[in-house]
């Protein structure tokens, strides 16, 4: 079982690829990503959606991203960019008005048409690296 909490990292600057509210997302990725059981819109400054599933948190990850692109296909919206899942799993206490608690997943997902430089831009390898292996991800879907 995985619970992710979602972020939205919109670096597309494109009209035909509009910010979405945290309700849309939920709704979205409900209908495009078979293996949510749950997802629920969060009203926090960060964090926009609480996922649900019971596949392993790669597998959420690999249905994310691909969910992702057809829930933007589905707006009418470009999705010619690439989406990136960049998680990591909570291992110390959340704060009491976080929903990001110890055990779930905190997931950045990013809209880029340069995922490599994103990752560069924000020094993931050395951010992946210092964290356990199992306790990280990265997925990328589209074009590169």
């Amino acid at each position: 079982m995985a619970i992710f909490i979602l972020s939205h990292n919109l670096q597309v600057q494109d009209s035909n690829v509009p910010a979405l509210s945290p309700i849309k997302l939920a709704e979205g990725l409900s209908k495009h990503c078979s293996s949510i059981q749950a997802s629920e819109p969060l009203d926090h400054g960060h964090w926009m959606v609480k996922v649900d599933s019971s596949v392993t948190p790669k597998e959420l990850a690999e249905e994310l991203t691909s969910g992702w692109l057809a829930m933007r296909a589905s707006f009418g919206h470009h999705n010619n960019h690439a989406v990136m899942a960049l998680g990591g799993r909570k291992d110390s206490e959340g704060t009491a008005n976080s929903p990001l608690q110890k055990g779930f997943w905190g997931v950045d997902v990013v809209e880029t048409c340069d995922p490599e430089g994103f990752k560069k831009l924000i020094n993931w390898e050395a951010l992946k690296n210092a964290r356990p292996q199992d306790a990280v991800f990265e997925v990328v879907r589209g074009p590169r």
